[in-house]
């Protein structure tokens, strides 16, 4: 999960441009919230590679991968009227599923489910 979000953090500082249409317009300009979404990714990824600062990692990559559902939902707004983009908007929104549920194996102590 660390190095997941490391590539995609350094993704999202390198190539914003390849986020922006995601954020829904309602949030305002883009690339604050590309730019600052990045940031926040190499922060999850740095708190999940360190062992004393793990379980503070894995609720912070919670907290990221259910704040990044708005982005999902632009993306299936935006391709509706694409029947392939849209099947393909589709699919990414269950994975986020056992991608939580990883998160929340590392953020809570063991027996604790």
């Amino acid at each position: 999960m660390a190095a997941a979000l490391t590539a995609t953090g350094v993704f999202h500082l390198v190539r914003p441009q390849t986020y922006d249409w995601m954020i829904p317009p309602e949030l305002g300009p883009a690339r604050p919230w590309v730019l600052g979404s990045g940031v926040v990714e190499l922060g999850t990824a740095a708190l999940l590679a360190v062992p004393a600062t793990r379980r503070a990692g894995g609720w912070a990559a919670v907290a990221l991968l259910v704040g990044v559902l708005p982005a999902h939902a632009q993306t299936v707004r935006a391709t509706r009227h694409r029947p392939g983009k849209l099947a393909v908007a589709l699919a990414r929104i269950p994975f986020q599923v056992p991608m939580v549920a990883a998160a929340l194996r590392v953020a809570r102590p063991s027996g604790i489910r």
